[in-house]
C-alpha cells in the first residue's frame, strides 16, 4: 500500500529509476531538487535527502530563494513513486507561480490516484500547521493535475503568465 514517507537515502536506486522515466532534465514538482544537487553518488543523494528533511525546521535558515517546506515521498515498500511538498509560506515567486504544494508521480505509477491521496494527506497537514487556505498551480494543459486539484476542492482564481510560463492558480480552503 503506497504511503507518504520522509525522504530517505535507502530509496536511491528506485529514485534514480524514476528520474530515468522522466528524463534527466525533467522538472519533478514537489521534489526539492536543485541544479547543484548530486543525486548520482550515494553520498550526494544522502546529503540531498538530509537537506530536504532540514528544510522543515523553521528554526534553521534556508537557502536563498527557498522557503521552509516539508517534503514527503510517495513510496510502496522500497519503490519510489513520487514526491509532494508543503511550503510553509509563500515568497513572491511561489505566490505567482508555484503555490504552497507541489507534487509529481513517476510516469509508470500514474493513473492510480496517488496524487489525489497524497494531496488529501498534505492538506490535512496544512490544517494542522494552522493554514486556512493553500495555493496550488498547474500548467494549463495538465488535465490530470487540474482534475486532482479540483477534486481536492481547488477553486480557480486565474490563469496567468509567470516567469515559468502560463499557470492555472487554485485556492483550497481548509
Amino acid at each position: 500500500m503506497p504511503e507518504l514517507i520522509t525522504p530517505s537515502a535507502r530509496l536511491h536506486a528506485s529514485w534514480l529509476d524514476a528520474q530515468a522515466e522522466w528524463g534527466a532534465d525533467a522538472h519533478m514538482d514537489g521534489a526539492g531538487l536543485g541544479a547543484d544537487d548530486d543525486v548520482e553518488s550515494a553520498e550526494g543523494f544522502a546529503a540531498w535527502t538530509e537537506r530536504l528533511r532540514r528544510q522543515a525546521d523553521r528554526t534553521a535558515a534556508v537557502e536563498q530563494g527557498r522557503v521552509h517546506a516539508t517534503y514527503w515521498w510517495i513510496a510502496e515498500g522500497d519503490t519510489y513513486l513520487g514526491a509532494i511538498d508543503l511550503r510553509h509560506y509563500l515568497n513572491a515567486f511561489l505566490l505567482d507561480a508555484g503555490g504552497h504544494i507541489g507534487y509529481s508521480v513517476r510516469p509508470s505509477a500514474r493513473r492510480r490516484g496517488l496524487a489525489g491521496r497524497a494531496l488529501g494527506q498534505v492538506l490535512h497537514e496544512a490544517r494542522l500547521m494552522g493554514m486556512d487556505r493553500v495555493l496550488l498551480t498547474c500548467d494549463p494543459g495538465n488535465e490530470p493535475s487540474r482534475r486532482t486539484i479540483e477534486g481536492a476542492g481547488g477553486v480557480l482564481e486565474d490563469v496567468r503568465d509567470t516567469l515559468v510560463g502560463p499557470k492555472r492558480r487554485y485556492w483550497v480552503t481548509l
